[in-house]
């Protein structure tokens, strides 16, 4: 099970880098992927920045605490970030984006976490 749990945190970690520098440097495919597609180079580009560098954030935060602190504060810190997906999952759908890309990509996404986080509180 410690396998299954560092693997899985480290892959969460590293997906947050990915969606990190997604939006930094591919907004526009990005957004149209969160499921809001938003113009770049408008209004929207600022808070694109922001998601992209909040995510990339998560990921370097998540994996030093893995690395230098262990499964324990992981563990917490993935129950904390949960909230991320089930926030984004509910801003899909307020801002008329589908339900097959809320539920199926952010909520799912927060149920992965949690797995993840009781997984690393098993260890």
């Amino acid at each position: 099970m410690t396998v299954a749990a560092y693997t899985l945190a480290v892959v969460l970690d590293l997906f947050c880098l990915y969606l990190g520098y997604c939006f930094l440097f591919r907004p526009a495919s990005a957004a149209a992927g969160y499921g809001v597609p938003a113009d770049p180079s408008g209004d929207a580009g600022a808070f694109l920045t922001v998601k992209g560098l909040r995510d990339g954030a998560l990921g370097l935060v998540g994996l030093a605490l893995l690395v230098f602190a262990g499964a324990r504060p992981e563990a917490w810190f993935m129950l904390c970030v949960a909230v991320v997906p089930l926030a984004d999952t509910l801003i899909v759908l307020r801002h008329g984006g589908s339900k097959a890309t809320a539920f199926g990509i952010h909520f799912a996404t927060a149920v992965v976490v949690l797995i993840s986080a009781a997984l690393l509180f098993l260890v």
